[in-house]
């Protein structure tokens, strides 16, 4: 049969036909994957019938069915969907999110559409519509900025912007990888308050941290913050214990559990051993619960009272989450192979049928387990940006939300009508990953997310947006498409589905906005053209890593740099400046056979020693350092410099890694690796008020500060 139609169908659908690769080669996308893709979507594609079936679908979604939300900026005319397309004029009664019920009269625009004139104030509206009530979501100008930062409060409910505001800093970090004396053997949130409180203290602004999204209790072994259950909720393990309890009671319980010995072991390793970490803390979390428990049914003490309303406004969505971590623990218990929701008997993969609310009657305890433990790290992170605050950060923490969740974890579970079902987000090939990638995600639809009126990604910016200050998106080029495969399939036959860009970003405005919360867009990569202006004209910052300023093979001085992006040193998928000075990573590479296609060692610490001379150039010219290159082993003023660097970009924002503040060689994570690098376990050697009060710490802290343009302490 003729494809024309196949092709037709995946264009509506929202697949990218043809793209070009990291070679500048256009490539044209198999018809069979097509197919493949198009089934997982919804939408059949296996015969001429099918399609055409398929295609009446998207006319009735497109042409006849009115959308339950409409999202545009409160400042510009909206385009009407095109149910509401029939009249050219008409009178719509607009409820205004603050303020009375107003008439609206539609008007044509240049290009014959009807168009909603400008919305009086950014918000949340109601629309009275085709005799239906419709969610009007009107994004303001911008989302929350750094130069916001600097209003001033008129006293009429309006703001004076400063736009001279002075260049901030801050500091980011791993958080599983902070110590304190009395953690269980990975970073939790005292320690991260303690962290805040002294990076503050040295003039910090900001403290970027690792993703903070539940994992899987069950399954420890499953350990990276990029590969959650839920980004709705919260990784247990960064509870605070002894906030609950008295270090009395606390040390009394670890006793009697006999764990005194396997935490002291656990505190003093270099790197985390998760399944250990993970049996010692919940075996105490269970104690402190089976002592608490009882008490909170009808109690009055505001803990409990506390606790309740906690639930109460968690709603299905936290029941859900508590119901399948009991669950998946019962499952994976009796079989590994039911690790994934989908092997488990039929009955139990509905998350709202009888044999789900069954379990959860008969093991009520374990189900309230799981709920005390997202209030318990509820508690903490809001403790943690708490303290940032009232220490003197203007931003405090910074949460980062990952690109996608694992497919077998409670969200794709409680939520299947949500996401790509069937499909794995990743990339294509590229330079140094010729077979492609498959991050072992998924992420949501986008006809589900237009379907359900964008519920799904509003509740996950505002989860992240909880305990924050600001929030860096992971890959915000997803916004725009991701690359998908069908599952089994190499990375290689995959296509790009595109999404609805301008509607979430318009919703990351609104959200930061409401939250008074900077959005930062990791936009590393091939990044479209247009696509970081696009970012920035709605509020959000992009990011600039030094190691990809570049113009040819020169790095570029600090002057040249945007305004408008983040600066920072290094990320956690990128070597440290210590570490790439010595050349650690490319060792890395030759070890785990990741070099790059026909290179070898030599080949590319050759290639390293060229841009070892070309930074230095750089920092020279820049005037952060002057004289002859250090050797490839002396990297402390090579620290030095790069920071100095990085701080004199005109950057509102500049963040340094802890790995690089202290001159760590290690990198966190050394991206498509699983075991052949100890990815996401590195702990600081030391706790951060010993780490930031050594001589040389304080020093290039110091510098940061005075060229940031703040006093010194």
């Amino acid at each position: 049969m003729s494809d024309d139609r196949l092709y037709i169908l995946a264009q509506r659908a929202g697949l990218i036909l043809r793209w070009t690769d990291y070679l500048g080669s256009e490539r044209t996308v198999d018809a069979d994957v097509l197919r493949q893709v198009l089934n997982a979507l919804q939408l059949p594609a296996d015969h001429a019938a099918a399609i055409d079936e398929s295609l009446e679908r998207l006319d009735v979604a497109e042409l006849l069915t009115l959308p339950e939300m409409i999202v545009g900026r409160n400042d510009r005319p909206t385009l009407l969907p095109l149910a509401l397309q029939a009249r050219a004029q008409q009178t719509l009664r607009l409820h205004l999110e603050h303020g009375p019920a107003i008439d609206v009269t539609t008007a044509v625009d240049a290009l014959g559409r009807v168009v909603l004139p400008c919305v009086p104030q950014p918000g949340y509206h109601r629309l009275e519509a085709g005799g239906a009530m419709l969610t009007l979501a009107m994004a303001p100008v911008r989302g929350f900025t750094m130069a916001d930062l600097g209003a001033v409060d008129l006293g009429t409910g309006d703001l004076a912007v400063d736009f001279k505001v002075q260049r901030r800093w801050g500091l980011s970090a791993q958080l599983y990888g902070l110590r304190r004396d009395q953690d269980f053997g990975v970073g939790d949130c005292a320690a991260l308050g303690e962290l805040a409180r002294i990076a503050a203290a040295k003039g910090a602004d900001a403290l970027a941290i690792s993703p903070t999204h539940a994992l899987f209790s069950a399954d420890p072994s499953h350990f990276s913050p990029y590969s959650p259950s839920s980004r709705l909720f919260l990784n247990a393990l960064h509870i605070d214990v002894d906030d609950i309890v008295s270090e009395q009671a606390l040390q009394a319980w670890i006793a009697e559990l006999g764990l005194g010995e396997e935490l002291s072991r656990l505190r003093n390793l270099e790197l985390i051993d998760w399944p250990a970490v993970a049996r010692t803390k919940l075996q105490v979390l269970r104690k402190i619960w089976s002592q608490l428990g009882p008490r909170w049914v009808d109690s009055e003490h505001v803990l409990a009272k506390s606790f309740r309303a906690f639930r109460q406004q968690g709603g299905i969505a936290l029941e859900d989450h508590a119901r399948f971590e009991a669950l998946h623990a019962e499952m994976f218990a009796h079989d590994a192979k039911l690790w994934h929701w989908r092997n488990w008997p039929v009955a139990f993969r509905d998350p709202h049928g009888d044999a789900v609310a069954n379990f959860a009657a008969q093991h009520v305890d374990a189900v309230n387990f799981h709920v005390f433990l997202q209030w318990l790290a509820a508690k903490g992170f809001s403790a943690a940006q708490r303290h940032a605050r009232d220490a003197g950060m203007a931003i405090g923490l910074i949460a980062d939300l990952a690109v996608g969740t694992a497919d077998g974890g409670s969200h794709v579970w409680s939520q299947q009508q949500d996401f790509l079902m069937g499909l794995a987000v990743g990339a294509p090939p590229d330079a140094i990953n010729t077979h492609g990638q498959n991050w072992g995600l998924t992420t949501f639809s986008p006809m589900a997310l237009r379907t359900r009126s964008y519920a799904p990604f509003i509740d996950i910016l505002r989860a992240a947006l909880r305990h924050s200050g600001g929030l860096r998106i992971d890959h915000i080029l997803a916004i725009r498409r991701l690359w998908v495969t069908p599952d089994g399939v190499s990375a290689t036959a995959g296509v790009y589905l595109s999404y609805p860009e301008q509607d979430l970003l318009n919703l990351i405005a609104l959200e930061s906005a409401r939250h008074k919360a900077i959005a930062i867009g990791e936009d590393l990569g091939t990044v479209p053209p247009g696509f970081s202006a696009m970012l920035s004209e709605a509020g959000l910052l992009g990011m600039q890593v030094l190691w990809f300023q570049r113009d040819q093979s020169f790095f570029i001085e600090p002057a040249r740099w945007s305004s408008h992006a983040l600066a920072t040193t290094s990320t956690h998928d990128l070597p440290t400046v210590a570490g790439w000075w010595r050349g650690r990573d490319i060792e890395w590479h030759e070890k785990i056979g990741m070099l790059p296609p026909d290179s070898t060692i030599d080949d590319q610490q050759l290639h390293r020693a060229h841009d070892r001379h070309m930074l230095w150039g750089a920092l020279t010219y820049a005037g952060v350092e002057e004289g002859a290159q250090p050797a490839d082993s002396d990297t402390e003023i090579v620290v030095d410099a790069a920071l100095q660097f990085v701080a004199s970009t005109p950057a509102p924002l500049a963040i340094f890694p802890l790995e690089d503040i202290c001159g760590a060689i290690e990198q966190p994570n050394v991206p498509g690796t699983v075991a052949q690098h100890p990815n996401w376990r590195r702990r600081l050697p030391e706790p951060a008020t010993a780490a930031l009060s050594r001589l040389e710490v304080e020093a290039r802290l110091a510098g940061l500060r005075r060229i940031r343009g703040m006093p010194d302490n």
